[in-house]
């Protein structure tokens, strides 16, 4: 029996044994799902108290759902790579101080899986990077044992599309994009994630696959970044933006709203169109719409300073010495992340013009903003009165708008959390 039948086999019966790499968000998601479905995965991190606290935070989580029949080892041992029958990289591709693509920790984990190799291996990367990423940088690391791809191993890609705290799209029903390096590491990678979604979109080259998670990331950025120089353009010309957005939205073809915020935060829309416009600079080619919508959202945190600068000069008060509470410091509302988050960066610049900056997230209960260390304070009526300006930057559920309005003197919303209430004492983006 070839490699290939061997592992297909296995994959069918889900007795191949998972190992996935990197147990941030995305990681520990597809470790959870293959055990759900049945598998047996190993759960490997570098980071001890990473691993400590899985192992703590899933008994009874995955465990107890109905129908869980697999198993999960979390381990900093990556020697245990050799019982795996497929590998799966989900490790972090941030951007180096020169906003370049860093993926030295995508190449670790291949060096890392080069030492266990053994042959009928599959391997598939999951993280965000530059087409070319499987096939230039990954493959030649494979190949220097001697094993050959598509006969004693199997290489490709497949981009993550996790959306943390969304209610309605999970792993499960969110279609997987595959792509392999030879017809039979496509075949195997697409029976693997046949097991753990509902549906897998196969695509010609492991390139191909690799830039459809850069264009669905550039469309946000692009057009987050649209509507935030829209805001900016509103508020020259004296009009609301959230009411010509919501009117425009009334028009049922040819129009798709987004909304302007703080900025742009998370791990993927503020980083991965970078990768494809560095890629395009080495073949001579600026990409444009990518490096102006970049700039644009990262103009924005200054934007909001401004309005907040504004506001209390309305009041007669100046940023420095001013008491000013930000409620919501995650990028994203309903969650703890504060990965790439604008508010910190608001946070920055207030902090630096004086401000006595605090912040309130039901999510986040510590956080260091410009070198300093800061703790959720309370918010209630009483605490809400005594700061001369609350900045709304992430419009968490648990927030009531009309309670916040009614105890703070000043409010500068900035995700439209007000919506519907009239006073004069808010001021939106």
């Amino acid at each position: 029996m070839s490699k290939e039948r061997g592992l297909l086999a296995k994959i069918q019966k889900k007795t191949a044994t998972v190992a996935v790499l990197g147990l941030g968000y995305v990681g520990h998601s597809v470790v959870q799902r293959f055990a759900e479905v049945g598998f047996s995965v190993l759960g490997l991190d570098v980071d001890e108290n990473k691993v400590a606290t899985l192992k703590q935070a899933d008994v009874g989580t995955w465990s107890g759902k109905k129908g869980a029949i697999g198993s999960i080892r979390y381990s900093t041992d990556f020697s245990l790579l050799k019982k795996a029958d497929a590998a799966i990289i989900c490790v972090p591709t941030p951007l180096s101080k020169t906003r370049d693509p860093d993926l030295s920790f995508v190449i670790d984990a291949a060096r890392v899986i080069v030492e266990h190799l053994k042959a009928g291996q599959l391997i598939v990367l999951e993280s965000t990077t530059y087409p070319g990423t499987t096939r230039e940088l990954l493959l030649p690391v494979f190949e220097e044992t001697g094993l050959k791809v598509g006969r004693d191993f199997f290489l490709g890609y497949s981009p993550e599309r996790i959306d943390p705290g969304n209610p309605t799209y999970h792993l499960g029903n969110t279609p997987k994009v595959v792509a392999g390096v030879t017809d039979s590491c496509l075949n195997l990678i697409r029976e693997l994630y046949s097991k753990i979604v509902d549906r897998v979109v196969p695509v010609s080259s492991t390139d191909s696959a690799e830039v459809v998670k850069l264009l669905e990331n550039i469309f946000r950025s692009v057009n987050i970044a649209l509507v935030n120089e829209f805001a900016m353009m509103c508020d020259r010309l004296g009009l609301d933006v959230w009411e010509v957005i919501e009117a425009a939205t009334s028009k049922p073809f040819g129009f798709m709203p987004f909304f302007p915020g703080p900025g742009l935060g998370g791990h993927c829309i503020p980083v991965d169109p970078q990768y494809l416009s560095w890629k395009l600079k080495h073949l001579s080619y600026k990409a444009r719409f990518v490096e102006l919508a970049d700039q644009i959202n990262r103009e924005m945190p200054h934007f909001v300073v401004d309005k907040v600068v504004e506001a209390l000069n309305g009041k007669r008060k100046s940023v420095n010495g001013s008491k000013i509470l930000v409620l919501g410091v995650s990028y994203k509302k309903d969650t703890s992340d504060v990965r790439e988050s604008p508010a910190l960066d608001v946070m920055e610049l207030l902090l630096r013009k004086g401000g006595d900056v605090s912040y309130h997230d039901p999510y986040v209960r510590d956080l260091v903003c410009d070198g300093r260390a800061l703790s959720s304070g309370p918010m209630d009526s009483g605490s809400l009165a005594g700061y001369d300006a609350v900045v709304i930057l992430a419009d968490h559920g648990s927030f009531n708008p009309r309670k916040i309005v009614d105890a703070a003197r000043l409010v500068i919303d900035a995700r439209n959390l007000t919506r519907g209430i009239k006073s004069d004492n808010i001021v939106r983006l």
